[in-house]
């Protein structure tokens, strides 16, 4: 009998990076929050004590830190786009999504988000 698949959640990944258009933001970092939700089915992972045989949410969030930090984004939503493709990026994934918020973008709200998803 066939696990529904286990859900991988990275909570409020909070990093700094260029996004936007105006002056103020291409010149400076802003805070983001990045929130992943990665579906995976994990037959071997339940029955196993062997990394080899899990998803590696450490490398997974690795992968994102790297890419968010060392890149500069005009678009909100070109950001969450790449960050989508490194959720999805293992063949193991059946199912990804990305929510985004930058703080502050609006004068009085507390961010605004951008969330996308994918799916084999």
């Amino acid at each position: 009998m066939s696990q529904p698949d286990a859900i991988i959640r990275i909570k409020n990944l909070r990093l700094r990076t260029f996004i936007g258009i105006k002056e103020e933001e291409i010149a400076n970092r802003q805070d983001i929050v990045i929130n992943v939700v990665v579906h995976y089915p994990a037959e071997k992972a339940r029955a196993s004590e062997d990394i080899n045989d899990a998803l590696n949410y450490r490398t997974l969030t690795k992968n994102i830190i790297r890419h968010v930090e060392s890149n500069r984004f005009s678009l909100l939503e070109k950001l969450t786009q790449d960050v989508l493709d490194i959720a999805c990026g293992h063949h193991w994934v059946t199912r990804a999504e990305v929510e985004i918020d930058k703080l502050y973008a609006l004068r009085y709200a507390d961010s605004v988000s951008m969330t996308m998803s994918w799916q084999r």
